[in-house]
């Protein structure tokens, strides 16, 4: 059965860490209809006084948040001890699960353009060992497609394996096609599948969807997407909808407001980091 478009949401502009301009597409009001995935922020800027500013230390629980940078660079460092840096076309993936504190500084760049999603973690992974890992570029399969190609940022597509995720599954492509071409992609039919337009606009089924557009797909085991006459670049991503209670609070997920509060209290006392701090 053929996937359409269920929900398109475009988000609105906003500030966060210490004053980056980004768009906030997904947020506490699409929980529900996007789930798994909690939030999507969209950065595409050339000018830099959008963006230098960073995201100074703040700390985070229960969720996964996977940075993809199209363009330009991020830096990260975290109370692991982790240092390290992407760049053009690389993914950096960090598990909170328990606790953790991290910064990210984004130097100027000619160009700024990606998004980081918050992927929810499951109830029994919530508390689980926090985690740090960076895709590189060497590490990401680019799959040639009829009418353009496809990064192979995490999951699996045709035979081609990518990272693996930890918790829930994840299949994250970055598709890229030619002008006026047309694409297939078969999933499973009950699988929790979105689309993020991150240049360019892009028919899905019959519908069009104006770029920086996500898109919530109805049940199926296939979806087309076709490009205009000036190409296009959608990111693709496919989960299991965990259908379990959302409690957020900033920069925490958890499932009841009872583990809202004692996270906040874990912060007040200085138990919140349950692993070694190296900071």
């Amino acid at each position: 059965m053929k996937r359409t478009v269920k929900e398109q949401a475009r988000g609105f502009r906003t500030k966060d860490g210490a004053g980056v301009s980004l768009v906030r597409v997904l947020g506490r009001e699409t929980t529900k209809e996007f789930d798994p995935i909690l939030m999507l922020d969209s950065f595409d800027s050339t000018d830099p006084d959008d963006y230098t500013a960073g995201f100074p230390i703040h700390p985070h629980r229960g969720i996964e948040t996977i940075s993809y940078v199209y363009r330009g660079k991020m830096v990260h460092k975290d109370s692991l001890g982790n240092e390290d840096a992407i760049s053009d076309g690389e993914v950096q993936w960090m598990n909170s699960g328990s606790g953790i504190l991290h910064e990210e500084q984004v130097p100027a760049a000619d160009r700024l353009l990606g998004v980081q999603l918050w992927l929810n973690l499951p109830a029994k992974d919530k508390m689980s060992k926090p985690s740090y890992h960076s895709i590189k570029r060497d590490e990401i399969k680019e799959i040639e497609i009829d009418g353009g190609k496809l990064r192979l940022l995490s999951g699996s597509y045709e035979g081609h394996e990518g990272y693996k995720s930890q918790f829930l599954p994840l299949d994250y492509y970055d598709i890229h096609l030619d002008k006026e071409r047309e694409f297939t992609i078969k999933m499973d039919k009950d699988a929790s599948v979105m689309l993020f337009t991150l240049l360019g606009d892009v028919y899905v089924g019959d519908e069009l969807v104006k770029e920086k557009t996500a898109v919530k797909l109805t049940e199926g085991d296939y979806v087309d997407i076709k490009s205009t006459e000036k190409g296009t670049q959608v990111l693709y991503i496919k989960s299991k909808a965990l259908n379990e209670p959302v409690a957020w609070a900033g920069p925490i997920v958890m499932n009841t407001q009872e583990e809202i509060r004692e996270a906040f209290a874990d912060l007040k006392t200085n138990t919140f980091i349950r692993e070694k701090m190296s900071y």
